[in-house]
């Protein structure tokens, strides 16, 4: 090999030739001497090297490689092991943040597709699978491919993500890879964090009322329980806050004061005091007297009366004498 060749190898290139050709032992510490700029460098250029002349690596690793006279490859899966060195050098958490766009550049280019796109490389896809992508989009595109699916199949997307906790990484880029293009799957032992109910609740919302309450309506003949709790959490007690003076006035009049009280606990300070500008002044100091003397209370107490009045806000919705889309609070 001549020079020239030679030289066409860049820093990060070299780099990567020597730590690949130590054990871990050695590798670590000098990883960890390493600003994280440097070892995204090292990644790019282990994800691009496929093999290079044994020469090369002789002239840039002489202390270290003697006896190299064949051409070597750099070992199959170079990012997992400089993953793995990153790891134990700088910490997890710091490995995760230089790593991490590289796990996700599939979801990243699947992600940046037009709706209509997305739905189509999956309207064939299990609904198990079209689920565990919309949970990683954001709420409104995920809605909108949503929408674009195949009628007969929306309920059951919406089932599956509905009942979601949380999706194996390496399934997950699996599946992203496949549909957006490329790049190696990360790590198999990891998961996300999923809220099937919450991001259900999201699209849901989003979609309009008509659209979402149809959906719904097809979700709750199979699943009764799954559709309760989207419809659920698809308002909070903060949501109150859009209610104007005189749609907030007929839902307390359905509301027991006890449980307004109750519900109050752990109301922001703005919600608060919408709710009580909308009352008499007495009645707001009634409950101001009556929410210091209960003292302290339990969460799930709190909880369980703000999820009955805005049951009450939803019946009353539904009935047409108030609504909650006034200003279309955002899940």
């Amino acid at each position: 090999m001549n020079r020239e060749t030679v030289m066409e190898l860049s820093g990060p290139e070299k780099a990567v030739l020597m730590l690949l050709s130590l054990d871990e032992a050695t590798a670590t510490p000098i990883l960890s001497e390493l600003e994280p700029a440097d070892v995204r460098k090292l990644r790019e250029a282990a994800s691009n090297m496929r093999a290079v002349p044994a020469t090369a690596l002789e002239h840039v690793y002489a202390e270290f490689i003697q006896q190299t006279k064949e051409a070597v490859a750099v070992p199959r899966g170079g990012v997992r092991y400089l993953r793995r060195l990153a790891g134990r050098a700088l910490g997890e958490v710091k490995a995760s943040e230089i790593f991490i766009d590289h796990q996700e550049s599939a979801l990243d280019r699947l992600a940046a597709a037009e709706p209509s796109a997305i739905a189509s490389v999956m309207e064939n896809e299990h609904p198990q699978l079209v689920a565990a992508i919309l949970s990683q989009l954001d709420n409104e595109k995920a809605a909108r491919v949503l929408e674009q699916l195949p009628e007969a199949g929306r309920a059951q997307v919406l089932e599956r993500l509905g009942t979601m906790t949380e999706i194996p990484s390496a399934l997950l880029e699996e599946v992203a890879t496949a549909l957006s293009a490329e790049l190696p799957s990360s790590q198999a032992d990891t998961v996300r964090a999923v809220d099937g109910v919450a991001r259900s609740a999201a699209l849901v919302r989003r979609m309009g009322r008509e659209t979402g309450e149809a959906l719904l309506g097809v979700l709750e003949e199979g699943n009764q329980e799954l559709a309760t709790e989207i419809r659920r959490a698809m308002y909070t007690f903060e949501d109150l806050a859009v209610l104007d003076a005189r749609a907030l006035r007929s839902l307390l009049e359905a509301v027991p004061v006890e449980k307004l009280t109750m519900a109050m606990k752990t109301a922001s300070e703005s919600l608060r005091n919408h709710i009580f500008t909308s009352m008499s002044k007495r009645a707001a100091e009634r409950i101001k007297e009556d929410m210091e003397v209960m003292g302290g209370v339990r969460l799930a107490d709190v909880e369980g009366a703000q999820r009955e009045i805005v049951e009450v806000a939803l019946r009353l919705d539904a009935e047409g004498t108030i609504s909650l889309e006034a200003k279309s609070a955002v899940v």
